[in-house]
């Protein structure tokens, strides 16, 4: 009689350089045959230290190492660092800085959410669905650039307001942007939501409950695909989202199909917000008057002595902060992404820390994806929607 014969485990490595890794990322993978039987996610591999470059920078100087953190949702990230910034100051933007920032957070929601569609897409094997998303992300990056000068690393929020007013003819830009944009949401539903191949790739594959999203700290669309319904725009708005009317879409299942629908209604939900924001917005200035804190008026700047003082001290010194210590969280696109500040005086932070929302779900990793198969990888990957450039910091 023949002796069974003994199996073992073996391990693979996924990444560091992994076309859907989405980042550099090691997964140290066991299999059995085709199974995962346990992931290990290893990280770090971008780090740069952007806490600690912090504290050498001002507040100002700031603001661009914010576009580098999630480089796909770049003004958003800007967004938590100017607010916070205003927190400890103790000011306010004006009313027509608030709803442009507002437009851009969510401009840039479409952006981050149209690349996970893209780019998911791309992981399973829908190809077409990366060349129509980029067409769209292409006209979102034409009014970053109409806007501040940049495609990508926008640098346009500022610490009581933003850097300068739309240009002429902007906002109808936008408007009409956003009034074609459904119709371009209708396509991609046309080729996925209901695609026979998309729903057996995803549906039932890594689900999450409610009580694990909790447990595990989910943020964003990765706690709303499992349930529960909680959004910082509508727990803590902030800027001119009290005023604003919008839908928190919520999942049933807790799998990676309803967090790619909770996705795809935010998007809707989006264009809406930004449709409200563009009929509110009235005008006015759209920096804080105090020009010890903002950049002083071109006007100024060549005919008054103190406003050309104030300008250089403004890029060269920047401007004094009070002790204290302050947390803020903004929504981005990924979830609740805080930062907490801690100020001595002076016009430098004396410690940064910063709360990604991606590094809590790469965490789950390891325990979404035993028991799954080795192409359900990149399945969870991509629904968890990560980028390093976050996480490592």
């Amino acid at each position: 009689m023949e002796e069974p014969k003994e199996f073992q485990n073996y391990t693979i490595n996924f990444g560091p350089q992994h076309p859907a890794a989405h980042g550099v990322l090691r997964l140290l993978l066991e299999l059995d045959g085709e199974v995962v039987e346990r992931a290990d996610p290893h990280i770090g591999l971008l780090h740069r230290g952007t806490e600690k470059l912090l504290e050498h920078k001002t507040y100002l100087q700031g603001v661009p190492y914010f576009d580098r953190l999630d480089y796909m949702s770049m003004m958003s990230e800007e967004h938590t660092w100017v607010l916070a910034v205003e927190k400890l100051l103790g000011i306010e933007a004006p009313p027509r800085a608030q709803y442009i920032r507002v437009i851009y957070a969510e401009l840039t929601r479409i952006l981050n959410h149209l690349l996970f569609l893209g780019a998911h897409g791309l992981d399973v094997g829908a190809m077409t669905m990366f060349i129509y998303t980029f067409r769209e992300r292409e006209v979102v990056f034409d009014l970053y650039e109409e806007v501040c000068g940049a495609r990508m690393h926008a640098a346009y929020f500022r610490p009581g307001g933003v850097g300068k007013d739309f240009p002429e003819g902007h906002a109808e830009k936008i408007r009409a942007f956003i009034d074609d944009f459904p119709s371009k949401i209708d396509e991609y539903e046309v080729l996925l939501t209901n695609n026979r191949i998309w729903k057996q790739r995803l549906v039932d594959v890594g689900v999450v409950s409610e009580a694990q999203a909790l447990d595990w700290g989910f943020v964003g669309p990765m706690l709303r695909g499992s349930g529960v319904a909680f959004d910082l725009r509508k727990a803590e708005p902030y800027d001119a989202y009290a005023k604003i009317d919008f839908d928190i879409p919520v999942g049933k299942n807790g799998d990676s199909y309803d967090r790619y629908l909770v996705r795809v209604e935010e998007l809707r939900q989006s264009c809406r917000i930004i449709q409200q924001c563009l009929e509110q917005m009235e005008p006015g200035p759209v920096k804080h008057e105090n020009f010890k804190l903002s950049v002083p008026k071109q006007e100024d700047q060549e005919n008054k002595m103190e406003s050309l003082i104030l300008h250089f001290k403004h890029f060269s010194q920047g401007f004094e902060v009070p002790e204290g210590e302050v947390y803020l969280a903004t929504e981005s696109p990924k979830g609740e992404f805080g930062v907490y500040i801690v100020s001595k005086g002076g016009s430098k932070p004396y410690r940064v820390k910063i709360r990604p929302a991606g590094y809590n779900h790469l965490q789950a990793a390891k325990e979404m994806l035993p028991g799954l198969m080795l192409t359900d990888v990149t399945t969870i990957i991509g629904s968890i929607d990560i980028v390093f450039g976050e996480i490592d910091r």
